[in-house]
């Protein structure tokens, strides 16, 4: 199956979790992917790894607080590959959980910076690069916190991943008549380093996981699937949109 045949995609916080698995689905499936994070020995592995499976990668370090880091990608993915298709902009981080009035001002600047302003500078430098290749597809992981519910403790993360969906509409607004789509992926609790620091212990992990309306969090493969439908033209009437991946959480109330 080649769903993304000939594409070009950028994947940042590729190193683990979501952004690792999508990087290895979207070259599966036949697009050429630079891959990004701040890890260069993960990166070097997944490359590695998605050669040794038949597929093209290249990698490149950077922090996506650092404009320069999107610039770099985007030049990389033209360089490389010849232009730019995709743009996976799925880094992120979770900060300290605590009330409103205890969260730092650096632990916000932080947040901010890796979660809303890393996905700007991407998206700032992803589209030039996909109206010269005549449109494109980009995509942000966001989550359902402040978006459906407020979760007690993410004040940071909550604001960050909602301006998210702001920036989504905005793009899709301003770029849908020149092809370049935008949409968020709205995740729950997913199976990942950074998913387990929320869920930090089988008790922790039970009482999270019974919030769903599936009973379960979700694996990185699931919300990888996802964006690979949103990469693909089977998904080239979606911009715009805040698509729910969460499990249910959000409707739950059993």
């Amino acid at each position: 199956m080649h769903l993304l045949k000939d594409k070009v995609a950028i994947v940042t916080g590729a190193s683990s979790g979501i952004g690792h698995v999508t990087a290895r689905l979207f070259a599966r499936l036949g697009a050429k992917v630079v891959v990004s994070s701040r890890r260069e020995t993960e990166l070097a592995d997944l490359v590695a790894t998605i050669r040794a499976d038949g597929g093209e990668a290249v990698a490149v370090a950077g922090d996506v607080r650092e404009e320069e880091t999107a610039i770099t990608l985007a030049q990389t993915a033209t360089d490389q590959f010849g232009g730019l298709d995709i743009a996976f902009n799925n880094a992120g981080a979770i900060p300290e959980m605590g009330p409103t009035p205890d969260i730092s001002a650096s632990d916000w600047r932080e947040t901010n910076d890796i979660d809303l302003t890393g996905a700007f500078f991407g998206a700032k430098h992803q589209i030039p690069a996909m109206l010269a290749r005549g449109g494109g597809s980009i995509i942000f992981t966001s989550t359902f916190v402040g978006h459906t519910v407020g979760f007690p403790g993410m004040a940071a993360y909550a604001s960050a991943r909602a301006g998210l969906v702001g920036l989504t509409q905005v793009i899709a607004a301003e770029f849908g008549a020149q092809n370049v789509r935008a949409n968020a992926l709205l995740c729950g609790g997913i199976d990942t380093p950074m998913g387990r620091m929320v869920a930090n212990t089988p008790e922790a992990l039970a009482f999270v996981s019974g919030l769903y309306a599936l009973k379960r969090i979700a694996q990185p493969t699931e919300i990888a699937n996802a964006a690979a439908f949103l990469a693909s033209d089977a998904s080239s009437l979606m911009t715009g949109t805040a698509t729910l991946v969460d499990g249910g959480v959000s409707i739950n109330r059993t």
